[in-house]
């Protein structure tokens, strides 16, 4: 288990575990991979550069980071030979562990990753025709307990660090071959010719979106998710506009005007049904934060408009939420609150041990028709990836919050096992 503190925050669970932003490592080597320039700067500085030395390295690896994708030191040409075995031994620039990786049959890729504390946790990669986009985890398990979602079944374990999410970008990137290829140090004359210069180049992109959709409220690692995504929208790194990145949340009101303040993303709110009883059931954080809380706060959303609106996210459950009269009154409350949204209505994908079922393909169409003819756009999203359980509300893993007698345990049996063999 991670070295954790327990800091208390509004939930459906308090104290929240909550990791450290760095996972310190085994060998004592800091991974670099999540920490912007200046932070770079300052380890850089306490390893033993001076302030000058320090500001020059940052520079350049930052940009071998986040821009060309490298994780090794001797790839990075601009930096002197005995610089490069020095910054080997005091840093690394890591990426989470994979311990699985899938592929549906539709093209969706799903990879079970694993944190260097030994947490598993899951992304999600779905390439359309015009677009390609990756759904990517803040937490291991999650709070808030949804009972239509199967990742709400399991407990939360922690928090990612911003190395963990930012991870997910580049390993994705990674498998994708997108990082942009050929010579950087055009600025020797030697190098200046038309072959160098025209190697160097960005190829087209395969994953072109992000979503906050994966694994965990983001808003309940606000901090963690806030660095992690202005590094994968820094115009000197990563450079994923603000407008193609969604952040999903179940609705942490307090925390959801700092979002639009600080990070500025699109804005995706698990609505899913609109009235008390049903919500308060189906996504318990409606006890904490009612309906008419959260669509203010909505209302009040940093930069939502007309050309940016508020995506409501909303599963069709049988018998559940899935009505006429539901339709109707979750136009009546967009319209109360003069909301610039549109609706994603999202079949519900079964998992073992769900509690309910898929609404009928002419119910979600039926449903889908009354909120279009309101002038509210209401596409039906189609299913991707449930063959490997990649679908919305489907991930899952076996990772869990484990007691300290329960380490120990292992620990003690461990050992004789170990000693047996020795």
């Amino acid at each position: 288990m991670a070295d954790t503190a327990l800091m208390s925050i509004p939930g459906q669970v308090d104290p929240v575990p909550v990791a450290r932003d760095i996972t310190p490592r085994a060998d004592g080597r800091i991974d670099l991979i999540g920490l912007p320039r200046a932070r770079i700067r300052d380890v850089f500085g306490k390893a033993g550069l001076d302030a000058k030395q320090a500001k020059l390295r940052s520079k350049q690896v930052y940009h071998w980071l986040y821009h060309r994708g490298v994780t090794d030191f001797m790839h990075m040409t601009d930096i002197g030979k005995a610089m490069q075995p020095w910054l080997a031994e005091r840093f690394v620039v890591g990426r989470p562990d994979v311990v699985d990786a899938q592929h549906s049959s539709d093209g969706t890729r799903k990879w079970l990753l694993k944190t260097g504390d030994g947490h598993e946790f899951e992304m999600v990669f779905i390439p359309d025709d015009a677009r390609g986009t990756l759904c990517v985890s803040s937490q291991v398990g999650c709070t808030l307990n949804c009972t239509f979602c199967a990742t709400g079944t399991m407990r939360l374990v922690r928090n990612l660090t911003p190395g963990e999410i930012v991870g997910q970008v580049m390993l994705a990137r990674d498998a994708l071959g997108e990082w942009p290829r050929g010579r950087m140090d055009l600025s020797d004359p030697a190098n200046e010719d038309e072959e160098s210069a025209s190697a160097y180049r960005a190829d087209g992109r395969l994953l072109t979106n992000i979503v906050m959709m994966g694994m965990g409220e983001p808003l309940y690692n606000f901090d963690h998710v806030r660095d992690a995504l202005l590094l994968v929208m820094d115009g000197e790194g990563l450079a994923l506009s603000k407008r193609r990145i969604t952040l999903s949340t179940s609705g942490v009101v307090p925390m959801m005007y700092r979002c639009g303040e600080e990070i500025g993303v699109n804005l995706a709110v698990s609505l899913h049904a609109v009235t008390k009883g049903v919500r308060d059931e189906i996504v318990p954080i409606n006890r904490k934060y009612g309906i008419e809380q959260l669509l203010q706060a909505c209302a009040d959303y940093p930069g939502a408009s007309n050309a940016r609106r508020i995506t409501f996210e909303y599963v069709m459950l049988k018998d559940k939420n899935d009505s006429d009269d539901d339709a109707r009154e979750l136009i009546r409350l967009i319209r109360q609150y003069d909301l610039p949204a549109k609706v994603n209505l999202i079949p519900f994908n079964p998992w073992p041990g769900a509690l309910y079922e898929c609404s009928p393909p002419e119910r979600i169409r039926r449903f889908s028709s009354i909120v279009f003819d309101a002038g509210i756009s209401a596409p039906i999203r189609t299913p991707r990836g449930r063959d490997i359980d990649a679908a919305c509300g489907q991930l899952k893993t076996a990772a869990e919050k484990k007691s300290r007698a329960q380490l120990d345990r292992e620990q003690n049996s461990a050992e004789p096992r170990a000693a047996s063999t020795a």
